[in-house]
């Protein structure tokens, strides 16, 4: 799989803010699919000890919710540390993974932020606009926006507001247990983005996308 749009990604803070701003504008906030046989999970880690960074892609079906394929891709980081920016950090790494998939995936579930960023573009929608699939944030903490507590049943959820704007859904996966942060990466809607956490979470907080890429890159780092 290749990204539909390229940029540079060893830029200056203002130009990766300015590229924010404009890639922002092309986010569709809406369910444009057609039938999603593949789910991808995507996440990052860092080696404590080197400037090393570790990306993991795991495809589920989405049904059996059966990992069908998996990839890693280990690089070195080039962005500097910058809240707000993580996904010029970050997305290097995952875009060489992506290349190296052989199912395509329908959705993307990122372990972070879409649209509930401070300029509404944060990894989930980077990642999808660039490659021009659906994508899902779905973060275990908030960056931006307040909430109420939603109530403790699995399914409940609340809205997550910043500056008088809908940026996502506070979504409890697991009775008594604490909410997740869903919000619209690319082509998806907010109601539909948190029935898929919902779907893709049976047993546990976080979905199983983010469960099994995140099992994938710590035992690489392990081996480290």
């Amino acid at each position: 799989m290749e990204p539909l749009i390229q940029h540079q990604w060893n830029i200056s803070e203002i130009e990766a803010i300015n590229l924010q701003k404009m890639l922002a504008k092309k986010v569709i906030k809406e369910d444009q699919f057609a039938k999603i046989s593949y789910v991808a999970g995507v996440d990052v880690a860092y080696c404590k000890h080197s400037d090393n960074i570790v990306a993991a892609i795991v495809i589920l079906e989405a049904d059996s919710l059966h990992v069908v394929e998996s990839v890693a891709v280990q690089d070195t980081v080039v962005f500097p540390y910058v809240p707000g920016l993580f996904s010029f950090r970050e997305l290097p790494p995952i875009v060489k993974a992506f290349r190296q998939l052989k199912t395509p995936p329908q959705l993307i579930v990122c372990d972070g932020q879409g649209i509930a960023h401070p300029r509404r573009f944060g990894l989930a929608s980077h990642l999808g606009v660039l490659f021009d699939i659906p994508t899902i944030g779905c973060g275990k903490t908030r960056l931006v926006g307040e909430f109420q507590e939603p109530e403790l049943k699995r399914g409940s959820h609340s809205l997550l507001i910043d500056d008088g704007e809908v940026i996502g859904g506070v979504l409890r996966t697991q009775d008594n247990i604490k909410p997740i942060f869903v919000s619209i990466g690319h082509r998806i809607s907010l109601t539909t983005a948190c029935a898929w956490i919902l779907k893709l979470s049976p047993k546990f907080r976080l979905p199983e996308t983010t469960r099994q890429a995140d099992q994938l890159v710590n035992k690489i780092l392990g081996n480290n």
